[in-house]
């Protein structure tokens, strides 16, 4: 026999796996950085190639929502706050990356072309509030 009762019990299906796993966020992270391309008050913080940025935020959501922990092998702890520390982060910067994340959110499909469940963009939009909230390291 052996195995323990976690693996003989069967787990709910991961956000992950319920929205077809990493092609969700790699469109996701891909519509929403195109928007933060063009924007004047998010660009500059950034550097000038965008590829490793739309991979690493990817990864982290991928594994933030049930997904394998390939982020973490290669980064360590997310360390959100201390990563993000050394730019400017205002109400005006939180509210641009949020309007572009929710925008990119907004037009998510699943792989079957099928709308996100309305449930999992909730938790999604509750999530990336809270991030985009906690990052602002400058006051009003």
């Amino acid at each position: 026999m052996g195995g323990s009762l976690a693996d003989a019990v069967p787990q709910p299906p991961t956000v992950y796996a319920a929205v077809g796993g990493q092609r969700f966020f790699d469109d996701l992270v891909d519509r929403f950085y195109d928007a933060v391309e063009t924007d004047p008050l998010l660009r500059p913080m950034y550097p000038g190639d965008l590829t490793p940025s739309r991979q690493r935020l990817a990864g982290f959501l991928a594994q933030y929502w049930g997904g394998p922990a390939d982020y973490s092998a290669e980064r360590g702890h997310p360390r959100l706050r201390m990563r993000h520390m050394p730019f400017t982060i205002g109400q005006a910067e939180r509210d641009a990356w949020m309007r572009h994340m929710m925008s990119s959110l907004a037009t998510a499909k699943l792989p079957d072309g099928s709308p996100l469940d309305p449930d999992i963009a909730q938790a999604m939009f509750a999530h990336f509030d809270n991030a985009a909230t906690h990052l602002i390291n400058q006051p009003s």
